[in-house]
């Protein structure tokens, strides 16, 4: 099916793409536009990927001819000014930038390229409000709700949000059928199709990132193109209608394993380079799952394993359906992803598609050669050099408007994807938007428990609209880095940890949080070993999912260099194998924790301290997980010490003096309890 997706939310002045899905490069696709706002002036070209920019507010359909029929796309277009602050003009979906241009300017969470603005809105500077939907089935209607939020620097009442639903134009739901009340669409069970999809956003100051939820009506069969994903809401959850059973499930949720896990980078040249008796890198790999499960990590991201140009990080592909062959055969990898399942352990691909190496043989057949079948894969700069970001020289980028490259990077993510549990989507922020839309339905029909997680710098909230179901905390490891270098007093943590709700996250979105990668300076090498300690267990503490890289845990202090096992830091891997067992016991450290700022008194600006609960979710499935030491309630106060020595705190909350990660009482004296790198410790109620 060609259709070209769900139905989208813009503002005037912003530019979308439109392309098909699933194409065929040797079809014809034409557009056109089927009706729009009377002041519009809009027309399409006859490319297969073409570009929007809505000139006038109002509801613009776009109509797709294919191979196998016509196909309708619904566009909702605010005014200008009520578009989110950092998103207005340019291409959505695209990078944003420049071929050639350097890494965007500003920290990591500024608004600058990140698509979501930090902390502002539109015009009135509110800020951005966030939506959740949920449905139930409520006599002989289905009742779809939604929940929206003002911007926690927003100063407008909740009650003053509005909120605009759109029925997916996929489903055979007709408007007549469907029943808008305010926050509220209702659907009487007789109308609805097998498959009824609605999308909502909540407008304010600006609109919301959007939220969206399926209906299905009976079981469905996979001819049946939906997009599963994310969760049953409890309230929808195996309900009936008479002698049918429906389901409403929440599109944007992650899946459930996704964020209970540990996750560790795996630089795959380096981490067991040390094993000269292992036939192949995969068998080495192998032999340390043992360590790996002894730690307590149960989720494991390998850099690119596939064909390349021989650099050793392996982003530059050459091959993007072979192993690479230094590494050892796609058997030989099989056999690495059934021992780590084996143990219990995910594994996820690391997925680079914005770009491939110049020695890609379809590069070097295009590079100089406009008649080459390939020159139109790649993006090219005026000076006959290819597009490309931050001045690297061994990459080429290519071009998304080219049907051919869409169709060669599906395929390619098809075929990993029967082997692996998730995605890393490598520079997620430079490849075309509509791409990751169709990419995540065509992976979540297969797999609703398929992980798709992006790394883009800075994060963009409106990823999380079918897209990506987890998100790098970009601004996180940004702060923990300049706490850790005395730039910045640790209390800037906790403005980070707000600023995702600042800048349009919804409160379902997942991060995975880390202090250092293949990319970046070691943390301890930059920062210090006291400050190493208490950031890493700010990874375990803090609302998100951690990361550790291998080697963080020994104090590994070259950033790709092979593993230094004999040297290792045993104080220090024990550290992290206590947070990991600590974090996996005690519920209101998970992604279901609520975080709240306390009252606090520390004698030093290198202490920072806050509240994680283990409330009860409304989602009663994400609730059924069988844990240790479960305690439904039970309300932590968290102190994280940066300085070299242990510190002083008087808490607000009263506190049990019991240090759950090292199981020991603190010191205390007229000062407060002193904390070494990390004290969680138990409210007295």
């Amino acid at each position: 099916m060609h259709h070209p997706g769900p139905p989208r939310f813009t503002a005037t002045g912003r530019t979308l793409e439109l392309a098909p899905t699933d194409p065929d490069p040797g079809s014809t696709y034409r557009w056109r536009i089927e009706s729009a706002p009377l002041a519009s002036q809009l027309s399409l070209g006859d490319d297969p990927v073409e570009f929007i920019t809505p000139d006038a507010p109002g509801t613009y359909v776009v109509e797709l001819d294919a191979p196998d029929g016509t196909h309708r796309q619904t566009i909702r277009a605010f005014p200008g000014e009520l578009a989110p602050a950092g998103t207005a003009g340019g291409a959505s979906g695209m990078s944003g930038f420049a071929s050639g241009s350097a890494r965007p300017t500003g920290k990591s969470g500024d608004v600058s390229g990140s698509g979501s603005g930090a902390g502002s809105g539109g015009s009135s500077g509110g800020g951005r409000p966030r939506i959740q939907l949920h449905g139930s089935v409520e006599g002989d209607h289905v009742v779809v709700r939604a929940d929206p939020r003002t911007n926690p620097n927003s100063d407008r009442p909740r009650d003053s949000l509005d909120v605009e639903f759109l029925v997916d134009d996929r489903d055979d739901l007709r408007a007549r059928d469907v029943t808008v009340d305010g926050w509220e669409l209702r659907v009487p069970v007789e109308k609805l199709p097998k498959l009824a999809r609605v999308h909502a956003v909540a407008v304010g100051e600006s609109y919301s990132v959007p939220d969206s939820v399926a209906i299905e009506r009976g079981e469905l069969t996979p001819s049946d193109h939906v997009s599963v994903g994310g969760r049953v809401d409890a309230e929808g959850h195996a309900s009936t209608a008479g002698d049918e059973e429906i389901s409403i499930i929440r599109l944007n949720e992650p899946p459930e394993w996704s964020t209970e896990v540990t996750l560790y980078e795996i630089y795959v040249r380096g981490f067991a380079s040390d094993d000269e008796e292992a036939d192949n890198t995969f068998e080495a790999l192998t032999k340390r799952l043992d360590y790996l499960d002894e730690l307590g990590v149960d989720c494991l991201w390998l850099t690119p394993v596939l064909q390349n140009d021989d650099a050793p990080h392996g982003y530059n592909i050459t091959d993007f359906f072979s192993i690479a062959e230094d590494l050892g055969t796609r058997e030989e990898y099989e056999a690495f992803v059934d021992a780590a399942h084996d143990r219990g352990m995910k594994v996820l691909f690391d997925l680079v598609l914005n770009h491939s190496a110049r020695q890609h043989p379809f590069f070097e057949d295009a590079y100089g050669n406009p008649d080459s079948e390939y020159y139109d894969w790649y993006e090219w700069q005026e000076s006959g050099e290819p597009g490309t970001y931050f001045d690297w020289e061994k990459i080429a980028n290519f071009d998304f408007r080219n049907l051919e490259v869409r169709r060669h990077l599906l395929d390619a993510a098809d075929t990993w994807a029967e082997i692996a549990d998730g995605f890393r989507c490598d520079m997620a922020w430079a490849v075309s938007r509509p791409f990751w839309t169709e990419l995540h339905e065509r992976l979540k029909t297969r797999d609703p428990e398929f992980l798709l997680l992006d790394e883009t710098i800075p994060y963009i909230a409106d990823f999380h609209d079918l897209a990506f179901d987890m998100h790098f905390d970009t601004t996180l490891y940004f702060t923990l880095r300049q706490v850790g270098r005395g730039v910045e007093p640790a209390e800037a943590i906790l403005d980070a940890v707000e600023q995702r709700r600042e800048v349009g996250f919804p409160d379902h979105a997942s991060f995975m949080l880390y202090l250092e990668n293949h990319d970046e300076t070691r943390y301890v090498v930059e920062c210090g070993d006291p400050e190493a300690y208490a950031a890493g267990a700010a990874l375990f503490t803090l609302p998100g999912v951690p990361m550790l890289y291998g080697g963080q845990e020994l104090g590994q202090m070259g950033r790709r260099d092979a593993l230094a096992w004999d040297h290792a830091n045993e104080e220090l891997r024990n550290y992290y194998e206590s947070l990991i067992d600590m974090r996996n016991e005690t519920d209101a450290l998970r992604y279901d924790g609520a975080f709240s700022r306390i009252d606090y008194e520390a004698e030093s600006d290198r202490v920072v301290a806050f509240a994680r609960e283990d409330t009860v979710a409304s989602d009663a499935s994400r609730r059924a997980l069988t844990r240790s030491a479960r305690e439904d309630g039970q309300k932590y106060v968290v102190a994280l010490n940066f300085g070299a020595d242990p510190a002083p705190v008087e808490f607000g909350p009263s506190v049990e003096n019991r240090d759950v990660v090292s199981g020991e009482m603190l010191e205390a004296d007229e000062h407060g309890l002193y904390v070494d790198h990390v004290a969680v410790l138990p409210v007295d109620e």
